[in-house]
């Protein structure tokens, strides 16, 4: 729904006698914006909706602007507004532009920050997913962690600039990260965090934005080291497809030109998103990442990776069966046969291959599998996994230092049918494996291989290398071995995992969907 209250520093400000008026009980710390006061839960100190942008509605398809200074304390005990999209379950708006922190204190301890990108590809999702609550990670490993709100699909990515619009608009998304994470340079160190320590990491779509602003010239000094999980983008939008996507938006919108468009209510805007793709045929109409030659001048791995960002540490992860997060239904009614595979294969994969020879040497491959596990392998590796692949391939042709790992942890249900798949990482990786929306389950081996995950990204996020305790040594990855660590019960490294299913998919060029 669409939340219109207009709210100054992320909720009602309470006048600064009020504060002085009763001992304080809960943490209030200082931006250079004004005071916030958050909430003290179990000894972590988390801050919720904290403002780090003005609202938007007044800077359609531009960049944002940071917030305007406030007196007295502003609360941020709640989450602010998620961007408006098509799909919600939350407060949305405009006026988006918030950000959530959970720190074990208050205090000079310049503690390594860890600034978490959500997914739902470009069009979804916020940070106030229960998922990321980053109080389990401040525990276990002192640290600072960050998630926000930023906008989203034709709000954050419609490229206008061909029809007369803001030259950023295809990627005032990725530029409110921007100032979320200039936000995080300033004032992070009030919150106990060290701003030259800041690690940014996502999954699927925040994983994507973490590559795509690894290509970004005005955002790499803001950040570290950086972690993608399963954000399988080499290339951004190019700008003619783009145009042909904001085009039709507008008109699915009923704008005539890019005035009237930012003259509409947002309900028509977000009505109008859930069209058919126009170029796809098929799914919401994508909007992404758009190559601008502005702030975003070249693709992330398109024809290499980005030279300015070899210095970053970079993690390349993925999920042995991705795939089982979108044909779950289909795995579990346990209908795939001989016939019917190679067209249930042509349905899910990327790449331009026969799908009957793909049947064919997935059976010389493994023949002791099911038609239905066929299914599981040969999507995730012809739809999701090429995208990984090249991350760190071009990353290890410039010498950039990259560690991969692929999570081979089935989740539970269904009798672990459908694999480790999409999104199966995030709780383990934020030591939430009892959080609302775990689909891990939260059993001693899940809790343990949890604290693993945790563990790794902490150290991480701590000196620029994964390596620790908890988990075997981890080599960078290279391209004559390939090492890549296998996150599961027994968590060990293997040189190139997977290897005649990545040569069997090798023959054809890997294009990203809604590119």
């Amino acid at each position: 729904m669409i939340d219109r209250r207009a709210v100054i520093g992320g909720a009602m400000l309470l006048p600064a006698g009020a504060a002085l008026a009763k001992a304080p009980v809960d943490p209030v710390a200082t931006t250079r914006h004004g005071r916030v006061r958050g909430v003290n839960e179990q000894g972590v100190l988390v801050f919720r909706g904290v403002r780090y942008g003005a609202d938007t509605r007044t800077r359609r398809f531009r960049r944002a602007l940071p917030p305007q200074p406030w007196r007295g304390i502003a609360d941020a005990t709640r989450h602010g507004r998620a961007a408006p999209q098509t799909r919600v379950d939350e407060p949305a708006g405009e006026d988006c532009l918030f950000l959530n922190i959970w720190t074990p204190a208050l205090d000079a301890g310049k503690r390594p920050v860890m600034v978490y990108l959500h997914g739902g590809a470009h069009a979804h999702g916020s940070g106030s997913d229960p998922l990321y609550d980053g109080s389990r990670l401040v525990r276990r490993g002192d640290v600072v962690v960050v998630t926000l709100n930023h906008r989203l699909a034709a709000l954050g990515y419609a490229y206008l600039a061909q029809l007369g619009g803001p030259a950023e608009s295809g990627n005032v998304g990725n530029l409110d990260i921007v100032l979320a994470l200039r936000w995080v340079r300033d004032n992070i160190a009030g919150f106990g965090g060290d701003p030259s320590r800041v690690t940014i990491f996502g999954q699927s779509g925040g994983g994507a934005k973490v590559v795509t602003l690894m290509a970004m010239p005005e955002a790499r000094p803001l950040f570290h080291r950086a972690a993608t999980m399963s954000g399988q983008h080499v290339t951004a939008a190019g700008p003619m497809h783009a145009t042909a996507r904001a085009r039709a938006w507008m008109a699915r919108a009923g704008a005539a030109d890019v005035a009237a468009l930012d003259a509409l209510p947002v309900e028509r805007l977000v009505e109008a998103m859930g069209m058919t793709d126009p170029l796809e045929g098929k799914g919401e109409i994508s909007f992404v990442s758009t190559l601008d030659h502005g702030a975003l001048p070249r693709h992330p791995f398109v024809p290499d990776a980005p030279r300015e960002a070899a210095h970053i540490p970079l993690i390349v992860g993925n999920t042995h069966d991705e795939t089982g997060f979108w044909i779950g239904d289909m795995l579990k009614r346990g209908d795939t046969t001989w016939d019917n595979l190679a067209g249930r294969i042509a349905a899910q994969v990327t790449k331009d291959v026969a799908p009957d020879w793909v049947v064919k040497r997935y059976r010389e491959i493994y023949p002791e599998r099911t038609p239905g596990q066929i299914l599981l392998a040969a999507s995730t590796a012809g739809r999701s996994w090429p995208g990984h692949l090249i991350q760190a391939e071009e990353r290890a042709r410039i010498g950039a230092p990259t560690w991969m790992y692929q999570l081979d942890f089935p989740a539970p249900e269904a009798g672990g049918i459908l694999g480790a798949f999409h999104t199966l990482d995030i709780p383990l990786v934020f030591d939430n494996t009892g959080a609302q929306g775990a689909r891990t389950g939260d059993g001693p081996e899940a809790r343990r291989l949890a604290g693993r995950m945790a563990d790794a990204f902490i150290a991480f996020a701590r000196t620029g290398d994964p390596n620790c305790a908890s988990v075997p040594a981890w080599p960078r990855f290279d391209l004559d071995r390939r090492a890549t660590m296998l996150f599961d019960t027994d968590t060990r490294v293997v040189a190139d995992p997977r290897r005649e299913e990545r040569l069997l998919w090798s023959v054809a060029p890997y294009i990203k969907p809604g590119g």
